[in-house]
């Protein structure tokens, strides 16, 4: 992933160990729950279509966007109180996870 290969490489001589802590967080969920988008994703061409699916799908982009964007803002220097959007990102992931397993045990019971 590129922005992994960028902490590393070029953050990792710039930014403090603190900072650069919070980048490898934004990394290994953005990661994460990018498999889970794609996970969502194949799921969906295999399982009768719920609705939830597609609301795990847009859960779980909005949640790494939030979490994992502001994890990456903060530790590049943004103002503290962007801080304040990571809870709610991570909630949305939460969200994500909990509609994608609805959605397949939805999508398995009869009826």
């Amino acid at each position: 992933m590129a922005t992994g290969a960028f902490g590393a490489h070029a953050l990792k001589a710039r930014l403090a160990p603190e900072p650069l802590a919070v980048w490898h967080t934004a990394v290994q969920y953005h990661f994460w729950h990018a498999l889970g988008v794609l996970a969502v994703g194949m799921a969906g061409f295999h399982l009768r279509e719920t609705g939830w699916m597609g609301a795990a799908g847009w859960l779980l982009t909005a949640g790494m966007v939030l979490f994992s964007g502001s994890l990456y803002a903060l530790a590049l220097g943004a103002p503290r109180t962007l801080g304040v959007v990571t809870p709610f990102g991570g909630l949305a992931l939460l969200a994500g996870w909990l509609a994608f397993a609805w959605a397949v045990i939805s999508a398995r019971t009869p009826g």
